[in-house]
């Protein structure tokens, strides 16, 4: 590794740290280091180029996050094996050009009477928005937490009402650490994830109101939460968001009585969009006005790519009317399905949901909750939070250079979060795109499938680029670019 490989330049603005990990990874994906191929220990490699250690062993772990290399405790760093695909040569940021097989696959019709991939079997790269990366998750960190939790005393009872008092503190000091919200254990409720939590908020409006309730949503917005709503009797209205978020020009045009509008504020979901600060407390005058709670989804809010986070809309909130709704999903892992909600000083909304648990009563088990408070305590998840954010804003890169200049689409949504969004000039592009990249094994999402108002769909597609890694990726961000460009070039 001591060839033009690591050749580093000083006077080049690139980090050092950067240089590292692209000089690493382009002789991967070039051949020059092959799988099982070991690399100098980081103390040799930092001598050999006269850089810290610390830089060399962060270029090593998030090379090991990507999947590029394997670490393993008291024994040589080594390059990990890589599902290539066959491919032996790779373009600039790691995408593999199209070879004759590939460019061959584009030609057969995906709908010829054949099933949907959708229907038949798995995607081979799924790229479907919420799944984040769990490979640089804390394994030892992971298992010493549920080694914790189950070595305590076996519980006779449910978990308490509003969860385990240990999580609900150690949720309490993430957000007062994460998102500047000063909020105790007492204000916290545990929930099965965010789905969980919007049901338990949308249950609460609807028992509360003597006529049918109702919560504006945001359109295009997230369809999980608005099937949820509706399920629990809930009426939703739909409010168009424009760059920045919800429209609050739009949302004082509904006819009132609205008793609740979600919106996801940091990272609108699905469009990217972060709601400045006077739209903020343009939303909190209208919650006053029309006496109604603000569901703040703080979706995303963790990773930041573009600009300073900003604070929780909560934060803001001095009328106990902004509910905070918060999940672990996208920071570690959905199969985790840990949340939780932020109550207002709002006596009458914690009586109601006091009594919806009295009646339901908690459903994540207490030794889950356990094993969540041990893990957070330990400084695992502000770490990996740390960790993973260097890997997404590197597939950002890769994201960009590779789909950022397309004739007739614009790639958006990328200040934050997981996921991006390519919208189309021409009509039925979606359906093609997308039908065309399951036809070999990519799954992407309809930005269509987000429209809340039947007949106003946007032409686009949605997909996440957080929990494949670098080589399946590029891969499929490369037929990505070859599929929209002929997609394109149908329509013209």
């Amino acid at each position: 590794m001591d060839g033009p490989l690591l050749a580093l330049d000083r006077a080049d603005g690139t980090p050092i740290g950067v240089q590292l990990v692209e000089g690493v990874r382009r002789g991967i994906l070039g051949g020059v280091l092959r799988p099982g191929d070991p690399v100098p220990s980081t103390r040799a490699l930092a001598a050999e180029l006269g850089v810290s250690r610390s830089a060399v062993v962060a270029a090593y772990e998030q090379l090991a996050g990507e999947g590029y290399l394997e670490m393993r405790q008291g024994a040589p760093t080594r390059v990990a094996q890589l599902a290539r695909d066959g491919a032996a040569h790779v373009g600039r940021n790691g995408a593999r050009p199209a070879t004759s097989a590939d460019r061959s696959a584009r030609t057969v019709a995906p709908d010829a009477g054949a099933a949907p991939l959708w229907e038949t079997s798995a995607p081979r790269i799924d790229l479907r928005p919420g799944r984040p990366s769990t490979a640089r998750l804390d394994t030892r960190a992971w298992r010493a937490a549920w080694r914790h939790a189950a070595a305590l005393e076996v519980s006779n009872d449910s978990p308490p009402r509003f969860g385990v008092p240990r999580l609900r503190a150690e949720i309490a000091d993430h957000l007062r650490q994460a998102r500047g919200v000063v909020c105790s254990a007492d204000d916290i409720v545990v929930t099965a994830g965010t789905s969980e939590a919007v049901s338990l908020i949308a249950a609460t409006l609807r028992n509360a109101a003597d006529r049918p309730a109702a919560v504006a949503v945001e359109h295009p917005g997230y369809p999980t939460a608005r099937r949820i709503i509706e399920h629990r009797g809930v009426r939703t209205t739909a409010v168009p968001v424009d760059r920045d978020g919800i429209s609050i020009e739009h949302l004082h045009r509904i006819p009132r009585p609205i008793d609740a509008v979600m919106v996801t504020p940091s990272h609108q979901y699905p469009l990217g969009g972060r709601l400045p600060v006077a739209a903020r407390l343009g939303l909190l005058d209208w919650a006053r006005d029309a006496d109604a709670l603000v569901i703040e989804d703080d979706y995303d809010s963790e990773f930041r790519h573009l600009g300073p986070p900003m604070p929780a809309l909560a934060s803001l909130d001095d009328e106990g009317r902004v509910v905070l709704v918060g999940s672990f999903s996208k920071v570690l892992t959905p199969a985790l399905r840990l949340g939780y909600l932020v109550l207002p000083a709002n006596p009458g909304l914690r009586a109601a949901i006091a009594d919806l648990r009295d009646a339901e009563q908690c459903p994540v088990p207490g030794v889950a909750q356990e094993a969540a408070a041990a893990l957070l305590a330990s400084g695992a998840v502000r770490r990996h939070i740390a960790v993973t954010s260097r890997d997404y804003a590197h597939r950002r890169r890769l994201v960009q250079a590779t789909l950022g200049e397309l004739p007739g689409a614009r790639l958006s949504g990328l200040d934050g979060g997981l996921h991006a969004v390519i919208e189309f000039d021409a009509a039925g592009t979606s359906d093609v795109v997308v039908k065309r990249l399951a036809a070999t094994g990519i799954a992407v999402s309809r930005l269509a499938d987000y429209s809340v108002v039947p007949g106003d769909e946007r032409e686009g597609i949605v997909f996440g680029y957080a929990s494949p890694g670098d080589t399946p990726l590029a891969e499929a961000l490369t037929r990505m670019h070859e599929t929209i460009l002929d997609a394109g070039a149908g329509q013209r």
